[in-house]
């Protein structure tokens, strides 16, 4: 049943990759009345998340930073779409860095990197990034359960030279790449709230105090990778730069939480200037204020399993 829903949905996705950017646009400020204005997806997560995040802001700019932030939405929707038939000379135009030579300098020196973001601006055209590079780039995400979709997310993200790795593989896929002195670039999107049973590190973000995920710092630290930020701002519609900060050239020397607490703080730094273009669905918040049970709960599951 589900091969069958994608290869009904498959054709009218492939026509709306083929169509000009501004009828593309056009498509999208339709999607954002139905979203928004209809149907209201999400609404009340976003915003919980807004007025959880920006408790100083009145209630007529949190309602302009939601307005926004659904356009901006419906527009990354129809975006991710137009990467299944994007030309290079477009993808060249529309995403740019400003300092690309904080990876390319890496990449001619045949030293593998480690790339992280979070779902703020465009991180579906990140890919752009192999344009500028020789060795391959590994994009580490969450396998979809649907087949046929999660093929489809593959080949639209692979087209230059990127491959997809499933989270629960990063680690013993980048082990083996090193240990065959493989280089590459290893891309996370790392913002996501952990599950309750891996909420193990907490740092400050958004005025709260917030489990992340560490498996950078940890590929960093074992590897010995440096960690460059991927912060991406969007300059107009269709059109991003994407700026690199190092975040560790020496991800072994790094101390516990280090890595993951400047990753924090710099995605916080360009939520607070453009906060419209944070991904705002997602429940980030859903741990909050949890830290003392949560971290009792991981204590004692470790305890049942020593004994």
């Amino acid at each position: 049943m589900k091969a069958v829903v994608f290869w009904i949905f498959y054709p009218l996705l492939w026509l709306l990759s083929v169509l000009p950017f501004r009828l593309l646009y056009i498509i999208s400020d339709c999607c954002y009345f139905l979203i928004y204005r209809v149907i209201g997806y999400r609404k009340k997560t976003v915003r919980y998340n807004l007025r959880t995040s920006f408790p100083e802001k009145s209630e007529a700019e949190l309602k302009s930073i939601e307005r926004k932030f659904y356009s901006h939405l419906c527009d990354m929707f129809l975006e991710m779409i137009k990467s299944m038939n994007i030309k290079k000379k477009d993808l060249l135009e529309r995403y740019q860095f400003a300092n690309v030579e904080a990876i390319t300098d890496y990449d001619q020196a045949d030293q593998s990197t480690c790339l992280i973001m979070g779902h703020y601006a465009s991180y579906e055209w990140v890919f752009a990034l192999q344009l500028y590079v020789k060795h391959p780039g590994y994009a580490i995400y969450k396998k979809i359960k649907h087949k046929q979709f999660d093929n489809l997310i593959r080949d639209i993200r692979g087209r230059w030279n990127t491959f997809m790795v499933d989270s629960k593989e990063a680690m013993r896929t980048i082990q083996k790449l090193e240990s065959e002195g493989k280089t590459g670039c290893y891309g996370f999107v790392a913002d996501q709230s952990p599950r309750f049973h891996r909420a193990k590190y907490w740092t400050q973000f958004l005025g709260h105090e917030l489990p992340f995920f560490t498996g950078v710092e940890r590929i960093a630290q074992e590897f010995d990778l440096p960690v460059r930020y991927l912060g991406v701002e969007k300059v107009k519609r269709g059109y991003y730069v994407g700026t690199f900060q190092s975040l560790t050239t020496n991800g072994s020397q790094t101390e516990e939480g280090e890595i993951t607490s400047a990753f924090a703080k710099a995605l916080e730094t360009q939520i607070r200037n453009r906060p419209e273009f944070y991904l705002w669905t997602h429940k980030r918040f859903k741990l909050l204020g949890k830290k003392e049970e949560v971290l009792a709960e991981i204590e004692a599951r470790r305890n049942r399993n020593h004994t």
